[in-house]
């Protein structure tokens, strides 16, 4: 593990500097989707209930190093003292801060992307965050793929240790990929193979089963021959699609490609469609389009659930967006998640789309865990190192 937790920290009477996620979405002045909010929750009641006093460290869109008012975290106060159940005081300046005595009770600093040194991880900026406080709990996972001031440097600066939220994140993916209960398995779809390069040659080597869907199983089967008209694929990326392949052969990873496609002339709810088979020989006309993996598709990968008892889920298996293509994706997702409620299967997903997928299909609740992490989930997919977990870890 090498990380310290909460339990492993000494907080009565310190100030705890705790880096958060709250760059949630806004409309019209109000918070519309607390669900950050809400994660770092038993983070905040533990530090104070082992008589710490929480020092909230958060971002708030790209304010690139300056002041912007419309950045300004005094949008989430409301939806933090709800979710919390007491008063957070917003300190609007770090010159504030450091002025004298912090306010009593939860305290939150305006936006830390204000300052340029930030973003450019710069260590006297860090020297500055860490004169105010006595202990750094990173419950950030979310921006732990940023080498930031607040994400990295403080953490060498003091006693530091992983919030509840980042404690769950980082035991459900060693769970998942490090140290998986096996056969393991993942679905990797979405629209293109170009920004998941590096996630599958990781996954290959560590997978028994790979199931690609999406646009991105488009590049696979026109890079075995299929001709597939109109639909979605990335053609310059057949070689590297060849490359997975044969790299995943080599390495005994079943590839699971769609066998059967809903095939349709228009990208639009309700479109008529027709159920074709998909294999090197396909061949479609143009203004014909793959909008879903097919029925067939859908029990083959339904099948290979039955059969593991780890599964990775990063992106949708169709235009999941827009019936009658989001078919593949819930029925899918439903399984998953009933294999899940039976004892028979560990899931783990993460990704923007892949969590909308998973909420429209009821499926999410009975996921074993769902990552709040866009960019660092995928990147420890992918194998990399995320600076901010590593500077937890000394």
């Amino acid at each position: 593990m090498g990380w310290k937790s909460l339990d492993d920290m000494e907080l009565n009477g310190k100030r705890v500097l705790l880096r958060v996620d709250i760059n949630v979405p806004v409309e019209n002045g109000k918070v519309t989707d607390a669900t950050r909010i809400e994660r770092i929750a038993p983070t905040v009641a533990d530090i104070l209930a082992k008589g710490g006093q929480p020092i909230l460290i958060a971002h708030f869109g790209r304010p690139k190093g300056q002041v912007v008012s419309e950045l300004s975290l005094s949008v989430c106060l409301s939806e933090l003292e709800t979710t919390f159940g007491q008063p957070v005081t917003l300190v609007e300046t770090l010159e504030a801060a450091e002025a004298g005595t912090l306010p009593a009770g939860i305290v939150l600093l305006e936006n830390i992307r204000f300052h340029t040194g930030e973003e450019a991880n710069d260590a006297s900026f860090a020297a500055r965050l860490a004169a105010l406080g006595d202990v750094f709990c990173n419950d950030a996972f979310s921006a732990a793929h940023r080498a930031h001031a607040s994400t990295t440097s403080l953490a060498k600066l003091l006693p530091s240790c992983a919030g509840r939220l980042m404690q769950a994140e980082l035991t459900a993916l060693e769970a998942a990929l490090s140290t998986p209960k096996r056969p393991v398995g993942a679905v990797v779809g979405g629209a293109k193979v170009s920004t998941k390069i590096d996630l599958l040659l990781n996954l290959v080597g560590k997978l028994d089963v790979l199931v690609i869907g999406g646009g991105m199983a488009n590049t696979f089967l026109g890079a075995m021959g299929a001709s597939l008209g109109s639909s979605l694929q990335e053609e310059d990326l057949h070689d590297t699609a060849r490359d997975i392949l044969k790299q995943a052969e080599s390495i005994g990873c079943k590839v699971i490609l769609p066998v059967d496609g809903r095939v349709s002339r228009a990208f639009a709810a309700g479109a008529e469609y027709e159920m074709v088979m998909l294999n090197a020989d396909t061949k479609l006309e143009d203004g014909q389009m793959i909008l879903d993996a097919g029925d067939a598709a859908t029990a083959l990968i339904v099948k290979e659930f039955k059969a593991l008892k780890t599964l990775i889920w990063n992106g949708p298996l169709g235009a999941f967006e827009i019936e009658p293509f989001d078919q593949a994706t819930m029925a899918s997702a439903k399984a998953a998640a009933e294999l899940t409620k039976s004892g028979d299967l560990i899931t783990v997903a993460g990704g923007g789309d892949t969590v909308a997928a998973l909420n429209l299909a009821g499926a999410a609740d009975d996921f074993t865990y769902i990552s709040t992490a866009g960019g660092a989930f995928l990147e420890w997919m992918e194998g990399k190192e995320l600076p901010g977990v590593a500077a937890l870890q000394g």
